[in-house]
């Protein structure tokens, strides 16, 4: 009995010892796991917060890139149209200019004394127009609201609708900008409607009586 005894127990010992060692690797991948999961989240996480700030900079320097060239839009247009007030001032100027050659023709004038306001007018032109200004098209061209202002509107046999036909004050432009727009007349369409008189019999003492 004591052999059975003594035989016994370290089959017991030894199946304890197997059954601690195996206890000890199942819970040694379940670690493992737990820590990968957790190290898997933590990279993913990261990563979306890394792509939430690339796109952060990249709308960030988007608006400061359109930021830049909107400034140098408005600093090119603040020098390219510096001169627009003065250039609107002496429009008043060529315009009596002009007048002033009218009226001598008109009136048969002819000597030094036109061609010289003549010359001043031509430099005049020549002067501005190196600074950007030149003059709207008008008579004959197609009324356009953003360079013509119509003060009148004339029925025209010769002309078709909505063409300017007469030019009462001339328009600029100062580079691609309206700096003046011209004042004109455009032709309209022709009323076909005729007055039609009619006699209506009242019946009444002293009526038109049909």
């Amino acid at each position: 009995m004591t052999l059975f005894s003594e035989e016994s127990h370290p089959t017991s010992t030894s199946e304890n010892k197997l059954e601690e060692s195996l206890s000890e690797a199942d819970f040694l991948p379940k670690d493992k796991a737990s820590e990968s999961s957790s190290a898997d989240s933590q990279e993913k996480q990261a990563q979306e917060e890394l792509q939430i700030y690339q796109d952060k900079y990249m709308r960030l320097a988007a608006e400061f890139e359109n930021y830049k060239r909107r400034a140098q839009r408005d600093q090119s247009d603040a020098i390219r149209y510096a001169n627009e007030s003065l250039l609107k001032n002496l429009l008043s100027t060529l315009d009596n200019l002009e007048r002033a050659i009218q009226c001598g023709k008109d009136a048969g004038a002819s000597g030094s004394l036109l061609e010289g306001v003549e010359l001043t007018h031509k430099q005049f032109l020549e002067t501005v127009g190196k600074l950007g200004v030149r003059q709207v098209s008008s008579t004959g061209s197609l009324f356009d609201p953003s360079m013509h202002q119509a003060v009148a509107q004339v029925e025209s046999e010769t002309a078709e609708p909505n063409t300017v036909v007469e030019e009462f004050q001339k328009g600029y432009f100062l580079h691609d900008r309206i700096l003046r727009p011209a004042m004109v007349t455009v032709a309209k369409e022709e009323s076909d409607q005729t007055e039609t008189i009619t006699t209506q019999d009242t019946g009444e003492e002293g009526g038109i009586q049909a």
